[in-house]
């Protein structure tokens, strides 16, 4: 999971917290908290471990060089590189790119909203661990994201197993009891099942080019819990409209 401001600098201070505390030592527990109290868990051990089968099944379908969007720790460019991929991270979080740079990926503090190298020529974006999330506006991201990738190139998302279509302002919080540190501001996420995700994915940016489950983890006792265990994900391929309108 990115830190999801719209840029460095703003909104709550990621070189410090729980968010950035828990990415040091690998370990939760850890928390997207809304003002009634709800609770999302995030998978804050997953996230610092390797690739799982989940992870590889979006890998494998990767096609060129690879564009991370919210890398957090870096365990999909590890992974991409051992599978021959050009991959580059982003993340807001100082302590993601740290963490993510000593495990040998290469990783920049941008938001995804920021210049980018090699905008246009990407051949796979991703956008797992919730990332879709990012920014509060999945609309605006998907049509930012559709900028970076290259004629013709995939986006492969990870959407929420609920049917879910929902924008909040949340805290990160950490602790047992999900209460949020005095650091952390609010600040805007969306949650996007797989058919809010194909609504949300305008047919002159994006065509449908596939979409899966795996069997994951269970949630958090006492926090969000989702309806069955799975993690799902949808492939969505750059539109031809969107590469006439490139060339004229």
């Amino acid at each position: 999971m990115s830190t999801p401001t719209a840029a460095p600098g703003t909104g709550p201070d990621w070189g410090a917290g729980p968010y950035a505390d828990a990415l040091r030592t690998g370990r939760g527990p850890l928390f997207l908290r809304r003002a009634d109290g709800w609770l999302l868990p995030l998978e804050v051990e997953r996230w610092c471990a390797g690739a799982d089968t989940a992870d590889l099944s979006a890998l494998r379908r990767c096609e060129g060089p690879v564009l991370d969007i919210g890398c957090g720790p870096g365990r999909l460019l590890a992974a991409l590189a051992e599978r021959g991929h050009r991959a580059l991270g982003i993340d807001v979080s100082a302590a993601a790119v740290a963490r993510s740079t000593a495990a040998g990926g290469t990783a920049l503090r941008r938001s995804v909203f920021d210049s980018l190298p090699d905008e246009g020529r990407w051949g796979t974006a991703l956008l797992l661990d919730g990332n879709i999330g990012i920014g509060g506006d999945p609309r605006a991201l998907l049509a930012r994201t559709a900028e970076l990738l290259a004629p013709r190139g995939l986006l492969i998302v990870e959407t929420s197993p609920a049917d879910v279509d929902e924008r909040v302002r949340v805290q990160v919080a950490g602790g047992h009891n999900g209460h949020p540190a005095h650091t952390a501001e609010p600040f805007p996420w969306a949650r996007v099942g797989t058919r809010a995700l194909l609504r949300h994915a305008a047919p002159e940016l994006w065509i449908p080019a596939g979409q899966w489950t795996v069997p994951g983890a269970a949630q958090l006792p006492g926090a969000a819990q989702l309806p069955g265990a799975e993690r799902c994900f949808v492939a969505l391929r750059r539109s031809r409209a969107t590469v006439l309108r490139s060339r004229g």
